[in-house]
């Protein structure tokens, strides 16, 4: 255990103990992780209080999908220097949900700040780090309009992305904690094509949503209907009786910036706006 020199009265001989919430051996030990994660539940809540932030639109989606000048330059690359020409031609592709995403967050944003109210209304919100997550929050910054990152530390793939405003980036040790936060100010949520983290992510909303402990009205967007209908085969569920038809209801279909902002500025005029804000 770490000690500090008692210098009081002159001593200099003698360790005094450190005060137990200053103790780092003890914090990061098995015995302090309760306290770690009352951490990351306490101290997102104060700033998210002291910015007045109560009200998020969170984007989901795959850390992997790259602005379509970088997919350009790897597909020229490529060609010139005997690449893997088809994978760089679909994630050329997939470049298209960069650039959708960021248009949705920044048009988003834009109607967002004409709202009227003290409190920031309707902030986007993301995991903070590449892809998808980069693009929603790069849009809110060109619309110059505050955004969130609660990125989560990884050995691999996610680092924080340069778009976040400062004072609301977050960094996570923990997985449910960070989901936490997902979850308990989100107003509306948008689902971009993703790998097994989205998958988790809007499944565990579906869960919330369809067994009611999500009290709120929560408008979900499916975004990418060619993505989506190869990866799941929701009606499939249906058939064998897993799921019930109403809980395809739970969520809205789109493929386009306009359908998606149409839908979600709707159902959040209808449900949230000029209502308090509220949890799960």
């Amino acid at each position: 255990m770490s000690r500090k020199p008692d210098k009081q009265n002159g001593e200099t001989g003698h360790d005094k103990p450190v005060k137990a919430y200053k103790d780092l051996d003890f914090i990061r030990s098995r015995a302090g992780r309760p306290l770690r994660i009352l951490a990351e539940f306490l101290e997102p809540e104060d700033r998210f209080e002291r910015y007045s932030v109560s009200d998020t639109i969170v984007f989901f989606g795959s850390a992997r999908i790259r602005p379509r000048e970088v997919a350009e330059e790897a597909l020229a690359s490529a060609k010139k220097h005997g690449g893997d020409v088809a994978r760089a031609q679909q994630t050329l592709a997939m470049s298209r949900y960069y650039e959708e995403a960021r248009e949705l967050s920044y048009r988003l944003t834009k109607w967002s700040k004409d709202l009227k109210g003290k409190s920031k209304r309707f902030v986007m919100c993301t995991g903070g780090g590449p892809g998808i997550m980069e693009a929603a929050n790069r849009g809110a910054a060109d619309a110059k309009g505050h955004n969130i990152g609660l990125n989560i530390s990884l050995p691999f793939e996610q680092h924080e992305n340069p778009y976040i405003s400062h004072e609301l980036a977050f960094e996570f040790h923990y997985f449910f904690m960070r989901k936490f936060w997902f979850s308990y100010l989100a107003k509306a949520m948008i689902v971009f094509p993703g790998g097994y983290g989205t998958l988790d992510e809007f499944f565990e909303l579906m869960t919330l949503v369809s067994t009611r402990k999500m009290g709120k009205t929560m408008p979900v967007v499916l975004y990418g209907t060619e993505y989506w209908d190869e990866i799941m085969n929701l009606d499939a569920m249906v058939k064998f009786g897993t799921i019930s038809p109403s809980d395809l209801e739970l969520f809205h279909c789109s493929d386009s910036v306009d359908d998606a902002f149409e839908f979600l500025t709707s159902k959040l005029t209808e449900h949230h706006v000029d209502k308090p804000g509220g949890g799960m």
